[in-house]
């Protein structure tokens, strides 16, 4: 039988290459075009295993390489499979890895299970692989909170299957790692286990979170063990305090090819919720069943946008980045511990600062009603914690990496015109981020906010100083576009002043590479400190996770300005060619993820085209090592799809600039029977016709290198006739900056939005 079980692995394997098609003959569904594996080597941390979208379960393989290093993220190309937990992130790691449960055969020793695996399949919703040393073929299917597990003992004779609290990833005594704090499980019925596991840390430094589970398996086992700091015993209670190992083992007397399956149920209010929520979501056995819907619901998560004409690679690396950007943050609502509430909640945001820019305005276009609901739990976190998160996980708020980029997200809705969101109480929460330190500013709100409102920057006296500056100038700006629109004339006024604090670092003297204007640290005293030359900061330096070149662009609201003090158009270019040309550009991190569309804003969208082609063939690829740096919770996967598309949002603002298509014809369903339709004509497969001849919008000409959002929250077409070398398209009127003249400005006035 296990040759039968390797040659059905090998024809899943086939078909998983082969074109795809639905099981009835038909055309497939775009979660067969996904590629869970793309990502997973060179930092792009992407999650492999089980999930549905937005799910809280994300049941995988947690690994450890040859040499005994444990994943932090969970998933490896190669090493050891060391069990199955149910609660991971993506693109990111140091963070769960709970409630592993993992097969055994032969004589069981908690200390040491562990094995290579062959085999592998990996698609939306299922995850499977043969794990050798014990020869075991195991498969994971989800729900949205539950983990079925189906383990096929190929060999017969003694099998088990374990369930372990102590594990986690990145356990540690660092100051980023996670902790063990104790646990407690109990034997309920010969098939049924339950209990708490309780966990500290992880690289948001999070307070203590409880993970309760209800593990149910379908066969009666021989008997059911326990271990709490030990060996197992026939207790059917363990409970310990402080790092030590707990857990508990079914275990099965087996004949060839016999299975098991098992249900583990998540809640992080009560082991009750945790059962009844098994009950709801996964009634009966019917592991197959349960994949399909899976498979059904990512389909339907993925077709708002469509695409004709893409290539096999190109439609791999469109859907597979959609599916990322999916999987968090995780819907707990109904599972907050910290209070009880009828709004949404969400945890995993981890962290806004990465997904501000892309991820919230993709949300916006093709999942408005996700994004609402997004919107107000982060107003609710603010109604009862007091201020608007940035890094949250594991129901716990931190760390606050640059500014209060909740700002954005919400002003990013406000002006788009998401309904259905309490925007008086989430503006309160803006302003407080403004106006109130927090004791804990790597946890909350803006540290060293009483220099920066005193002397409109931050001085070396603060750490981040210059990355903190130039973000909370651009988070003052999104407060301003929602005072304005609520009526708070005042505060619109005064956060759209200090909106400009961007440039009180900027040393117009400071020359490098023939380029003249740089941000540079300032003294407590206000004198020039010397320049800042890291290539990228962290948490203690003048920039965090970029450097000069990148931050001393960042003022997104007021390119004009930007273009001014870079001498003009003609030192602006010069400043942006070197910028690229010369390999100062980072695509592995989000704070640059604008900078190749600033060419717009000097007239020349076919520079903007050709640093986006560069970027997309040079960085982003359909194959493991496809993403340049961590996804970062699917931020770089959704930089990826407005690239593709052909357009690209300025977050926080109705505006969109123009790049160049991928595709000759892409649709994106906005909801309600609307539909923005991006036809690219002259479109060919090498890119070489990368450059827009003209362009009309919904029928009309389209002069200008960018459109707002007013012009297709309805719906409609832009349309580009494509050729090979520039025109004069585009190179007229710039997108609006707030130093336009008052009529030509970015959108800072607009009435709430209308349910």
């Amino acid at each position: 039988m296990l040759k039968k079980i390797l040659l059905a692995s090998t024809v899943l394997l086939a078909v998983a290459s082969a074109p795809a098609q639905a099981a009835d003959g038909g055309p497939a569904g775009p979660s067969q075009s996904v590629y869970p594996y793309l990502g997973i080597d060179w930092g792009g941390e992407v999650f492999v295993g089980a999930a549905l979208p937005f799910g809280m379960v994300k049941v995988g393989p947690d690994m450890e390489t040859f040499d005994g290093f444990h994943i932090g993220s969970g998933y490896a190309g190669t090493g050891r499979v060391l069990g199955f937990s149910h609660l991971h992130l993506s693109g990111a790691a140091g963070k769960y890895g709970n409630i592993l449960v993992a097969p055994v055969t032969g004589d069981m020793n908690p200390a040491d299970i562990k094995s290579v695996r062959v085999d592998e399949v990996a698609k939306v919703g299922y995850y499977a692989a043969t794990l050798t040393r014990y020869q075991t073929r195991a498969e994971l299917t989800a729900t949205p909170r539950v983990g079925l597990h189906r383990y096929t003992f190929l060999a017969g004779g003694d099998a088990h299957v374990t369930v372990n609290l102590a594990a986690i990833l990145g356990k540690g005594p660092g100051a980023e790692s996670q902790k063990f704090l104790g646990a407690d499980l109990t034997v309920v019925s010969p098939t049924v286990v339950e209990g708490v596991g309780r966990y500290t840390g992880g690289w948001n430094e999070g307070g203590e979170y409880k993970v309760y589970f209800h593990m149910v398996v379908d066969h009666t086992p021989a008997r059911v063990r326990t271990w709490a700091g030990g060996t197992p015993s026939e207790d059917k209670a363990a409970k310990v305090e402080g790092d030590q190992p707990i857990g508990a083992s079914f275990d099965f007397t087996t004949q060839p090819d016999d299975v098991v399956q098992v249900k583990v149920g998540l809640s992080f209010v009560s082991t009750t919720q945790a059962r009844r929520t098994v009950e709801k979501e996964a009634p009966g056995w019917d592991f197959d069943a349960v994949r399909a819907r899976a498979t059904t619901t990512w389909d339907r998560a993925l077709s708002p946008i469509t695409v004709s004409g893409a290539s096999d690679d190109q439609r791999r690396q469109l859907y597979t980045a959609l599916y990322h950007t999916m999987l968090m943050p995780s819907d707990r609502t109904g599972e907050n511990p910290g209070w009880t509430s009828a709004e949404p909640y969400y945890d995993d945001y981890y962290t806004l600062w990465d997904t501000f820019r892309t991820s919230g305005p993709l949300f916006t276009l093709i999942a408005p009603q996700r994004q609402r609901d997004l919107v107000r739990s982060l107003v609710d976190i603010y109604r009862h914690e007091g201020y608007l998160p940035d890094g949250r996980s594991g129901n716990d708020t931190g760390r606050t990496q640059g500014g209060s980029n909740a700002e954005v997200v919400i002003a990013d809705a406000y002006v788009k015109g998401l309904t259905g969101i309490d925007y008086k109480t989430a503006y309160a929460g803006m302003r407080k981020d403004a106006e109130v330190p927090p004791q804990d500013p790597r946890k909350w709100g803006r540290g060293g906010l009483m220099e920066y409102n005193a002397k409109g920057y931050l001085s070396l006296a603060n750490e981040r100083s210059g990355s903190r500056t130039v973000e909370y100038a651009y988070d003052d700006f999104a407060i301003a576009e929602v005072a304005c629109g609520l009526g708070r004339t005042e505060d619109a006024t005064l956060y759209a002043q200090r909106s400009g604090n961007w440039a009180n670092l900027w040393d117009p003297t400071l020359t490098k590479e023939g380029v003249k204007g740089f941000l540079r640290p300032k003294n407590p005293d206000g004198s020039w400190a010397e320049p800042n030359t890291l290539k990228r900061g962290t948490w203690p330096d003048f920039f965090y996770e970029a450097d000069e070149w990148t931050y001393s662009l960042y003022a997104p609201h007021d390119v004009a300005r930007l273009v001014a003090l870079s001498g003009g158009k003609a030192g602006f270019l010069r400043r942006l060619d070197t910028l690229f040309l010369k390999r100062h550009f980072d695509m592995s991190n989000e704070p640059g993820f604008l900078l190749p569309l600033y060419y717009n804003w000097i007239g020349r969208p076919d520079r903007t085209a050709d640093m986006n082609v560069y970027a997309l063939e040079r960085e982003f690829l359909s194959s493991h090592g496809g993403i340049p740096g961590n996804d970062d919770s699917g931020a770089m996967s959704s930089w990826l799809i407005f690239q593709m598309l052909g357009f690209f949002p300025n977050a926080g603002q109705d505006i969109y600039l123009i790049s160049t298509p991928s595709f000759p014809e892409a649709d994106l369903d906005l909801g309600n029977g609307k539909h923005f339709r991006i036809i690219a004509h002259n479109l060919d497969g090498e890119r070489f016709n990368r450059y827009v001849q003209s362009a009309t919008l919904n029928g009309q000409p389209l002069e200008t290198n960018w459109f707002r959002h007013g012009q297709i929250k309805d719906g409609g077409v832009l349309d580009l006739v494509m050729g090979p070398e520039p025109t004069r398209w585009g190179t007229g009127t710039p997108p609006p900056s707030l130093s336009d003249p008052a009529g030509e400005r970015p959108m800072l006035c607009v009435p709430p939005p209308q349910p």
